[in-house]
């Protein structure tokens, strides 16, 4: 898919792309499916797939996920329905301007993008206030 970009915020990959951002490592044509622990959240089993229209929100899926190694960012693609992410729409930001979504039904991995992360300075500062929102019980993800 098109060349290397940096993420901005709220603005779309590509017309009709969606993006998952992770660690893991998947293979295209592999299923990504509800009931599998949570990238962000030790310990939880997930409901839902989250997939977002956005190369920020994928960057930022692929640089916090649990897990060693590099992220990913994989182009995906529903199998069914899908709505928008309750975790930032209208509860972080009016709308659903990072164009994040969410689906009971499998998402099909169809390739992988490189991408640029953010810079260590942003990055630092999202994780400490993630800490922060820890420390305050408010980092709840509504699955």
């Amino acid at each position: 898919m098109g060349e290397v970009r940096e993420p901005v915020a709220f603005e779309p990959y590509e017309p009709g792309v969606y993006l998952h951002g992770t660690k893991a490592e998947l293979a295209v044509g592999e299923l990504l499916v509800p009931g599998r622990e949570s990238n962000f959240e030790g310990g939880r089993v997930m409901r839902h797939v989250y997939f977002t229209a956005t190369l920020d929100a994928a960057t930022w899926g692929a640089e916090l996920a649990a897990g060693e190694g590099r992220g990913h960012i994989y182009v995906v693609e529903p199998t069914g329905d899908f709505e928008d992410d309750p975790n930032v729409t209208d509860k972080k930001f009016p709308g659903n301007p990072t164009k994040s979504f969410r689906s009971r039904e499998p998402v099909r991995v169809v390739g992988e993008i490189d991408w640029i992360g953010h810079s260590p300075e942003t990055l630092q500062a999202m994780l400490d206030g993630l800490e922060s929102l820890r420390r305050q019980g408010s980092a709840q993800i509504e699955d």
